[in-house]
């Protein structure tokens, strides 16, 4: 078979399972071809998208203007290591913190390594300006967090499969249960070792778990208390998924230390980035930290044009239109179904709970279904389904999505 063959579905997935890790458990559709809210597949049927590549795509597939941006760069300079200076970079970082109101910013490239890049950043500040004894720093973080899969996440995370025969793991973190103040001001006020607090507005991965009213506010007052550094993980929910074009906008509230990543891009090429005022960032000194590839020319002309597309097209905006649109018609269907418990989330970023448990497979059966009636989603926990469509997707749109998985649903109804 010559490389440029056109492959089928199945014979896609036999290289992948052959030659590839199996790091994942894909749905199995195989897909070639991504244009707004629509994807298809090699035979070419025609899907909605409703995981956004775990939100990097909230302004669509190949989104034209962030296309145009990457290709433009990509045929003038793509890279020059931090070695040198580019003429995109300081251009990006104006943009971007001007954007989100910060002094500074520190390129990454993925998700991931934007959360260890906080871990450093916090951990230094820690040393160097509150005082704290070296080695001694510790973080809070949230049980059933999910920021990624290094060693040193992995560390503090508490999902088996994520940690089991990985380890030693990496000390200094310190786990409470979500959504619980009480927990965290009694670990704020017995330690004075605690430098900063690590949370996801809204609990993706976990199962869109979305806070109380209010716990974000008053969590980080608690941190302003005890002089702790409030760290927002945004890479999921940030970027306009929720509504606002940051999660943590829902309360009026500004991160110590932000996160971002996935949409950072529009999903066109790896980008992420820590956010963080002088006090903080200036810790950070040559040889501290780096990558060859953070900062890059075209990620700098990508992220610029993946934030101008949500401004331009008003997607937080959308977002918080359609979310509410869609957890409304869903919550119709829910009131005389069994097979669902209830739909929960903020924006674009939402959840159905199937009724079964998590060891069950009803909820990837009904994302196989769902493939077959033109939408594609994905469980998480088991018993979970995610849905985050495009932000550029419209109201037509949506409600004939809806009347997909309120019909696929049905089919699974006891």
């Amino acid at each position: 078979m010559a490389v440029l063959d056109q492959l089928t579905s199945q014979e896609a997935m036999d290289l992948e399972n052959k030659y590839g890790a199996h790091n994942y458990h894909p749905l199995p559709v195989v897909l070639s071809r991504g244009e707004g809210v629509y994807v298809w597949d090699v035979e070419g049927k025609k899907y909605y998208d409703f995981l956004s590549a775990y939100s990097a795509v909230n302004q669509g597939h190949c989104h034209p203007k962030i296309v145009s941006a990457m290709v433009n760069q990509a045929q003038t300079l793509t890279l020059t290591s931090r070695a040198f200076y580019n003429d995109m970079l300081g251009t990006f970082e104006k943009y971007a913190t001007e954007t989100f109101g910060y002094d500074k910013l520190l390129p990454m490239n993925t998700g991931a390594e934007a959360v260890e890049t906080a871990l450093k950043l916090c951990r230094k500040w820690a040393y160097e300006v509150k005082g704290i004894d070296e080695n001694e720093a510790e973080i809070v973080v949230c049980e059933n967090n999910f920021h990624g899969r290094t060693t040193t996440i992995i560390s503090f995370s508490n999902d088996p499969v994520a940690r089991k025969n990985f380890g030693p793991y990496t000390k200094g973190f310190i786990k409470i249960e979500y959504d619980n103040l009480k927990a965290l001001e009694e670990v704020l006020s017995s330690n004075t070792n605690v430098a900063g607090f690590l949370v996801e507005p809204i609990q993706g991965e976990a199962g869109v778990y979305v806070p109380t009213e209010g716990y974000l506010t008053k969590a980080k007052a608690l941190c302003e208390k005890h002089n702790v550094l409030f760290i927002a993980d945004e890479v999921q929910t940030g970027i306009a998924r929720t509504g606002k074009m940051l999660a943590i906008d829902h309360e009026n509230i500004k991160a110590d230390i932000l996160i971002l990543g996935k949409a950072l891009s529009g999903g066109a090429y790896p980008v992420s980035a820590v956010l963080a005022n002088d006090n903080i960032m200036n810790v950070i000194k040559p040889g501290n930290h780096g990558s060859t590839f953070g900062g890059n020319p075209v990620a700098a002309a990508v992220g610029m044009a993946a934030l101008q597309v949500i401004k331009d097209e008003k997607l937080a905006e959308n977002a918080q239109i359609l979310g509410e649109l869609f957890r409304a018609e869903l919550s119709k269907f829910i009131e005389t179904s069994n097979i669902v418990n209830g739909v929960r989330g903020k924006g674009l970023l939402n959840a159905i709970l199937i009724n079964d448990d998590e060891e069950s497979e009803t909820a990837w059966n009904i994302c196989m279904a769902l493939r077959d009636n033109g939408l594609l989603a994905k469980p998480t926990h088991g018993n979970i389904i995610r849905f985050a469509p495009p932000l550029v997707m419209t109201k037509e749109q949506l409600l004939d999505c809806v009347a997909i998985i309120t019909k696929t649903l049905k089919q699974f109804e006891v």
